[in-house]
Order: structure tokens, then C-alpha cells, then sequence
């Protein structure tokens, strides 16, 4: 007698190893690969949509190792998935649980949509969204008493998932798009990309991981966050990794898994959060729009905003799909707090190119530095963009790499390229606003928001 088929739909879980749906799935029935070239997943910038098809290519190359196929095709999930289920007569599907407000609602569609069971196992986190809460069932706000009980809570092992095990069934397929033209340079993708570049992580930048993270200049953390976003490997391998060692390399970068954690409970808890105001009290915070107001927006996307270490940060960003987490927060303070601009329009732009582009982690970044998230107390922090520089860049080596009109400049003038006896370079603007101007400005536009005079 045949075995019973399984549908398995990859979305945010494109491996193979530690997958506890996949597990689920073959446990006595045969498994029928499927990813769903979902329009909403093309619909974004060309590195972040280059990156997603050299994932899907990767799965599809390990799936024929071991026998397998990976099934392709287009369209929407909740008029895909039922036609693949009669055509194969499968008698369930099985997914990672997705616990994003437009993953909950899509699933929702298809689970509607399905004559068949949608069977939820695992998710992209070590520990569930909704599972780490206070003693009287409350959401925590503040990532500090979060990462105590989260740590306290605990995880699964790893999932001991064997694709060689697993009985594979095929069905008709669609060919993968090709990727969109785009200029990036783009790490490797894929689970095999992912468990070698984490390996190497660990045996040589995870004793220093700590005391370097915050330099830009020295290339010092792991780049794992691509990987994390697509699921080439799961936290929880991660975290397994991490018991096994000691130090403050490994206590720092368990914090940041947790980190991840964290903001994707806050979204799970409050799903308005996405694009709107976490503390929507600061909701009317008067910011700057019109033609000027766009110029500069347009000058900080290219990288040109005559500050090196913001510049630096936006063509990091052009170039490579990714930028440094302390450069990230420093680009994002220059938009809201120099500019003046809304932090929902530098989370489009970052979610569009990102390649590790996660919806919980960017948008919940973006309120911390705007003061409008998870912060106790956070719009006074106005990240001085020369002094930043100076402290995590101090020889400009990530400047001088990104913005090669600055290579010829001493380091002690290199944050502050107007300093230079000649002034700046031919070719690299002068700075589009006075810093300690536009941070009075900020902190008296916040003042005004909450009724209080200016101090």
C-alpha cells in the first residue's frame, strides 16, 4: 500500500536539517515539497528578491540529493495550495507557523481555502512568539526582564531531521524566475552557505564577538541575520552551539538571538506596530515633507549626505543587500532626528533592500531609534553622527571602504571631512544640515508632542 502524501509548503524555513515540520510530514507519509512564488515575496528590491531565488535554488539542489523535488509555483497561496493538495491527493499540509500579521492572515486564507488539515509544527524562533510572558500573562515591553525569563523558559534541542529518510513525492513544477538585475554583491544562500559561514564564526570571531560587534571597521560579526531571515539555519542550532562555550563572545550573542526573540513578540502582541507607532502618543510628532524634505530624503538613500559614517552606512547598503547593526542605527538616527523625516519611510527603504530584511526586527529597530518602540526613555538619545564615527570607526577604514572620496584623508579629519585643511574632497558634499542645530530642533518638536516646555 502506498503511503499517504504530505504536502510540506518552505516559506521562512528553506532547509533541511532541525526542521520539525518536515519531520512531522514524513512520519509515515511520503512529502511533496512546495514553495509558492507568492507575488507579495517578488514585489520588493532586486537584492532582496536575488537573495530569496538563490535560497529557493539551494533547497531545490539539496532536495535532489536526496531524491527529492522541489515543486514550484506561482500565484496566491490560498489558490495554489488547494489545487496542489487534489492533484497529489494529499491528506494534510504542514508549515512552520508564521506568527507576522501578513503570514497569520495569509495562513488563515489558506487554511479556509484547504479540504485538508494545515498542520502547524515549529517556527522560525527558538522560542515561540506568545509563550514568554509576565507572571500574570502580560506581554513584557522592555527587553531586559524579557531576556531573563526567556532564558529561564528555555528551548528545544535541535530537530534531528534526516532528508534521507524522508520518502519524496514529485509533482508538475514551474521553472524558478530569474534573479533581477540588480549591482549588489550578494553572500552565498542556502543552508550549506549558512551552517559553513556559522562554523567560521565560531572559531574565529566569537571570543572577540563582545568587544568588537559595535566596529564596523573590523568585519567582527557574524552575518548570520540573512540566514536567520530565510531560515537557512534555525536559532535553535545556534543557540545548541552556544551552550557549549563560555565567555562573553557567547553570553553577547545569545542576547542578541534573544533580541530577535523579543521584537518578534512585540509584533505578535501588537501587529499595528508593523507600520504603525508601538507608543502612539508620539504619532503627532510634526515632521518635515514637501520637495525639500524629499531632496534630502533622495541625498541619505544615495549616500550623500556629506556626514561619512551615515554615507558610509547607505552605500554599505546599496552594494551589499546588508549593512552593520551600530551603522544601521546611526543612519536611521540621522533620517528621523537630522532630517527630521517619519521612521516609517527609512523602514520601507530598509525593508525593500535588506536582504535580511525582517519585518519585526526592522520596524521595532526603527522605533527604538525614533523613540516611538519598546525605549523607556529613548527620543533624548540623538546619535552624534561625527563622535559615532569617531568611537567605532577611529582609523575610517569602513568609511574610507564605502566612500573611497574620503581615502586620501588623515583619520583625525576623516569623520569630519569640512576639518580638512582643503576642505572636503572634489566630489563629496558638504554636510546638507548642522547636526547640533537639527538635534535642538528634534528635541523640541518631541518637547512640543508631550505638552512640555522647552528645557
Amino acid at each position: 500500500m502506498s503511503q499517504p502524501v504530505r504536502v510540506l509548503w518552505f516559506r521562512r524555513d528553506l532547509r533541511l536539517r532541525d526542521h520539525p515540520a518536515l519531520i512531522e510530514a514524513g512520519d509515515g507519509g511520503a512529502v511533496l515539497a512546495l514553495f509558492v512564488l507568492d507575488p507579495r515575496l517578488l514585489d520588493g528590491g532586486a537584492p532582496r528578491v536575488a537573495y530569496l531565488t538563490r535560497a529557493v535554488r539551494a533547497l531545490a539542489e539539496d532536495l535532489a540529493e536526496h531524491g527529492g523535488t522541489l515543486v514550484l509555483r506561482a500565484g496566491l497561496p490560498e489558490e495554489v495550495l488547494p489545487e496542489v493538495v487534489a492533484e497529489v491527493e494529499a491528506e494534510s499540509v504542514h508549515i512552520s507557523a508564521d506568527f507576522t500579521p501578513y503570514g497569520a492572515r495569509r495562513d488563515q486564507r489558506v487554511e479556509e481555502a484547504l479540504p485538508v488539515p494545515l498542520v502547524r509544527t515549529g517556527s522560525p524562533y527558538a522560542v515561540a512568539p506568545g509563550r514568554v510572558v509576565k507572571a500574570d500573562g502580560s506581554p513584557y515591553q522592555v527587553f531586559t526582564p524579557f531576556y531573563s525569563a526567556w532564558r529561564d523558559h528555555g528551548w528545544r534541542a535541535p530537530a534531528s531531521s534526516d532528508p534521507a529518510a524522508i520518502v519524496w513525492r514529485a509533482a508538475p513544477s514551474v521553472e524558478l524566475p530569474e534573479e533581477p538585475a540588480h549591482e549588489a554583491d550578494l553572500p552565498e544562500a542556502g543552508e550549506a552557505a549558512a551552517l559553513r559561514r556559522w562554523q567560521q564564526f565560531l572559531d574565529e570571531d566569537l571570543a572577540g564577538y563582545e568587544k568588537d560587534r559595535d566596529r564596523p571597521d573590523l568585519d567582527a560579526t557574524s552575518r548570520m541575520s540573512p540566514h536567520l531571515k530565510l531560515g537557512t539555519i534555525h536559532p535553535r542550532t545556534m543557540l545548541a552551539d552556544l551552550a557549549g562555550r563560555r565567555g562573553p563572545g557567547a553570553e553577547a550573542y545569545r542576547r542578541q538571538l534573544a533580541w530577535r526573540e523579543f521584537y518578534g513578540a512585540v509584533l505578535y502582541f501588537w501587529p499595528g506596530s508593523a507600520h504603525g507607532y508601538l507608543r502612539e502618543e508620539l504619532a503627532a510628532m510634526a515632521y518635515d515633507t514637501g520637495a525639500d524634505a524629499d531632496a534630502a530624503f533622495r541625498a541619505w538613500q544615495r549616500g550623500e549626505t556629506g556626514f561619512p559614517i551615515v554615507d558610509a552606512g547607505m552605500r554599505q547598503l546599496r552594494r551589499e543587500g546588508w549593512m552593520h547593526n551600530r551603522v544601521r542605527m546611526l543612519a536611521a538616527s540621522f533620517l528621523v532626528k537630522d532630517l527630521h523625516q517619519e521612521w516609517t519611510r527609512g523602514a520601507a527603504h530598509f525593508m525593500d533592500h535588506l536582504i535580511d530584511g525582517d519585518l519585526a526586527n526592522n520596524q521595532h529597530g526603527w522605533q527604538w531609534v525614533a523613540g516611538t518602540g519598546t525605549d523607556a526613555a529613548p527620543y533624548f538619545r540623538v546619535f552624534n553622527p561625527v563622535l559615532q564615527g569617531e568611537k567605532f570607526d577611529p582609523d575610517g577604514t569602513y568609511v574610507k571602504r564605502w566612500v573611497p572620496e574620503l581615502t586620501d584623508l588623515p583619520a583625525a579629519v576623516v569623520h569630519h571631512p569640512w576639518d580638512a585643511p582643503v576642505g572636503p574632497p572634489a566630489g563629496y558634499p558638504s554636510p546638507i544640515v548642522d547636526h547640533a542645530e537639527e538635534r535642538r530642533e528634534a528635541l523640541r518638536r518631541y518637547q512640543a508632542t508631550r505638552g512640555e516646555r522647552p528645557r
